[in-house]
């Protein structure tokens, strides 16, 4: 039950209340907390069912004014707060604010301040429910609230998983959709040089690799969410798909993909956001397995399309149907997609309760804030997280080190396919693109073995660990992919090189894309358990180095091989993923415990510089 006027002890009319001596009202608070403005007589163990009731009339998206008109008042200044005179509801909200930014800023001074706090701009675990004794007119969730993304229908949750991951399928396949086109591309635009002709396929990478650092900060603002960012990303990649299919020249080809793909990649970044928005540590397995069918399905889908295309209409028509396929999905989204962003939910809730109530002073924890930033500091600190991760936390430069470098890999596989299937075994544009199925299906054998075995394992060393979660139980499935990864990709260039039977290369592929979803799975998941404050910039930035690896490794794909032979080119890069496969993640599984939480506290140090300056109550 939200506190009221009966709760208080409210202070004499003869007393001083003045924000400049305020000592008879500090007189009338607790006496185990003088620092609440409010002495609050309400017994804390008890339900507050007049407040559940009243959240589950509420949703963001639609509200029943016959079901909810009666309960909207109890957040009106009245209910709240009776009949004292505004200057005294003035200095008790003076008050309460104040309390609040310094708990807030004394918890920064703890050895644990960020431990399971989610990934909002606040240091509080639930949102703020924490003050709802201090700060009466404090909007926040409770246990049960059905509003909260994390107790929504599974049903729901499931089709708004489905839902991202189809937008995550958009973005890969709009990256590798030119690859079986290059040499009509090249002969209509007179490209000679190989570099250029890879170019104009992993141009797109490199806006995956830039995007992030913009995106992820927009994202987690409470004014924008995630469904805005989504839903933009998806209208704005098939703007620049269509006009990929009218371009006239190798420039436009290029600025046009690189635009879409600081459009597409919102989606990749975003999306396990919105799925850490759904689930818990303990689900969110399952559905980062069904979310990850779709970016890695994606590379692998669109070849086999546009192969035919190519062969049967002309190379513009591969754009045309993949914009025909990306409407679909942006018009469904653009319906049915939800916003999954707590900050974002509540802040929309206040501003109903503001407007139902008359009562203007109804708030979010996020609004009461970091009101002393501006914009520009607040965007800067949130670009410059990423990067400061990347390069300043071991744990990330060297799982991401791994993770880039497979990435890497597989671009350099997925751009030398029309180059071996077609030059070296002479086979048409279209049947060269369904040699990209073998990879396809490793990867869907990956998800379904990885999902359950990563899973099995971590739940296992949990138990014998107490029951107590660590973030290095994902990692132990990492070495069998640091020998799968480079037996793939050796099998696949000797293979190729000797001109052996087309499925010995073709099972290369399936061995790598199956070893590759244990290193998509277990990093992404350890990236957002190891300190859930910073999952996304930690998402990011591992984010940065895989798309950069994605983008540059196929620019000298062609003179590798040319001087290496596909052998010993792919030989190289196996003993690369063999050193880096095995020795670190069993390097990380024994000692990375200590070794993150080293990192976590420089990062935390820093952080915790822009919270004090956020909460600096002297600005009140």
């Amino acid at each position: 039950m939200r506190p009221s006027q009966k709760d208080f002890q409210v202070p004499k009319e003869s007393d001083n209340l003045s924000i400049q001596s305020n000592d008879s009202l500090s007189s009338n608070y607790s006496e185990n907390n003088q620092r609440q403005p409010i002495a609050l007589q309400e017994d804390l163990s008890r339900p507050r069912t007049r407040r559940q009731s009243l959240i589950r009339s509420i949703t963001p998206q639609s509200f029943d004014s016959n079901k909810i008109s009666r309960k909207i008042s109890s957040y009106s200044v009245k209910d709240i707060y009776g009949e004292l005179d505004e200057n005294k509801i003035g200095l008790i909200r003076t008050m309460s604010k104040k309390s609040v930014l310094r708990t807030l800023s004394e918890r920064l001074d703890k050895v644990d301040t960020y431990k399971d706090v989610p990934d909002i701009s606040v240091p509080t675990k639930d949102y703020g429910k924490e003050f709802l004794d201090i700060d009466p007119e404090i909007i926040t969730w409770e246990d049960d609230d059905p509003n909260f993304p994390r107790n929504w229908d599974p049903k729901q949750k499931l089709f708004m998983t489905i839902l991202v991951s189809l937008y995550t399928l958009i973005s890969p396949m709009s990256s590798s959709i030119s690859s079986p086109a290059t040499t009509a591309i090249s002969k209509d635009f007179g490209i000679t040089n190989p570099t250029i002709q890879a170019l104009t396929v992993s141009i797109m990478l490199l806006a995956f690799a830039l995007g992030p650092l913009i995106i992820a900060p927009l994202s987690e603002s409470d004014k924008i969410g995630r469904r805005v960012i989504l839903n933009a990303s998806i209208w704005i990649l098939m703007v620049f798909n269509i006009g990929c299919g009218f371009t006239k020249s190798t420039a436009q080809l290029c600025v046009l993909r690189f635009l879409g793909g600081l459009g597409g990649c919102a989606a990749l970044n975003v999306g396990a956001g919105t799925i850490a928005d759904l689930y818990d540590d303990e689900s969110r397995n399952f559905a980062m397995a069904l979310y990850s069918i779709c970016p890695t399905m994606g590379p692998v889908i669109s070849p086999v399309i546009s192969g035919f295309v190519v062969q049967n209409l002309q190379w513009r028509w591969c754009f045309y149907i993949l914009s025909i396929f990306n409407g679909a999905v942006a018009i469904l989204g653009t319906i049915f997609l939800k916003e999954t962003y707590s900050p974002k939910l509540l802040r929309q809730k206040a501003i109903f309760l503001r407007k139902e109530t008359g009562n203007e002073n109804l708030h979010t924890i996020f609004e009461i804030t970091g009101t002393n930033l501006s914009k520009f500091e607040i965007l800067k600190h949130t670009i410059l997280r990423p990067i400061r991760l990347l390069f300043l936390h071991p744990m990330i430069l060297g799982l991401g080190s791994f993770m880039a470098f497979t990435y890497g890999f597989m671009y350099l596989m997925l751009v030398t396919f029309p180059r071996i299937y077609e030059g070296s075994y002479g086979f048409s544009v279209g049947i060269t693109g369904l040699m990209y199925v073998p990879m396809g299906v490793g990867y869907i054998l990956g998800i379904i073995v990885w999902t359950f075995t990563i899973q099995k394992i971590y739940l296992g060393l949990t138990a014998r660990n107490g029951g107590v979660a660590k973030p290095e139980y994902r990692l132990p499935c990492l070495v069998f992919s640091g020998i799968g990864l480079p037996v793939g990709l050796i099998l696949f260039g000797w293979s190729a090189e000797k001109k052996l039977h087309w499925i010995v290369p073709s099972l290369g592929t399936s061995i790598f894309a199956f070893s590759f979803i244990a290193v998509f799975q277990t990093i992404q998941n350890y990236l957002i358990d190891m300190n859930p404050r910073f999952s996304a910039s930690s998402i990011a930035a591992a984010a940065v180095f895989r798309s950069l690896f994605g983008f540059s490794f196929p620019l000298f794909a062609n003179q590798m091989y040319d001087r290496l032979g596909y052998g010993w080119g792919n030989t190289m890069s196996g003993l690369i993923g063999l050193a880096l496969g095995i020795p670190f993640p069993i390097f990380c599984f024994k000692y990375g415990e200590s070794l993150r939480e080293w990192a976590n506290r420089k990062i935390e140090g820093n952080q915790q510089k822009f919270d004090e300056k956020a909460l600096d109550e002297e600005q009140i």
